[in-house]
């Protein structure tokens, strides 16, 4: 034993922030979308055209752990945004909301991969940004 203090515990960051982020971006995916196709805008369809993603959204976070490291692109980023895609297309017509058309397919994976890297990406160039002002 030296005599000195133990170093100072790292505290961990919170990982609410990115659920939130996930979640706003599953949200305006769903909001623009049924806003764009003219179908119902009570709260009750959008919830359930955005329930397919929301789930898909929680079995990535719970299955890469991304609680861990929730700004990290790769491969938190990347496996949260196929986990939310992928399950989100399975889904879809499960539950009666819509078939799966290629073409929408394209454009959520697109929107998705967009906003959910999008903000990772920015979160790692702004923490680069306060390390080496």
């Amino acid at each position: 034993m030296t005599g000195r203090p133990a170093p100072a515990a790292v505290a961990a960051r919170p990982a609410w922030p990115g659920v939130v982020c996930d979640l706003v971006c599953v949200l305006v995916f769903t909001l623009v979308g049924t806003a764009s196709h003219a179908t119902s805008g009570d709260l009750a369809h959008v919830a359930l055209v955005g329930l397919p993603f929301v789930v898909g959204l929680a079995v990535g976070w719970v299955a890469t752990r991304a609680w861990r490291a929730p700004a990290q692109v790769w491969p938190t980023g990347v496996a949260v945004w196929f986990a939310t895609v992928a399950l989100g297309l399975v889904l879809r017509p499960a539950l009666g909301v819509g078939g799966l058309e290629v073409s929408f397919a394209v454009v959520t994976a697109a929107f998705l991969g967009a906003t959910m890297l999008g903000w990772r990406a920015l979160a790692a160039l702004a923490a680069r940004r306060a390390r080496h002002p």
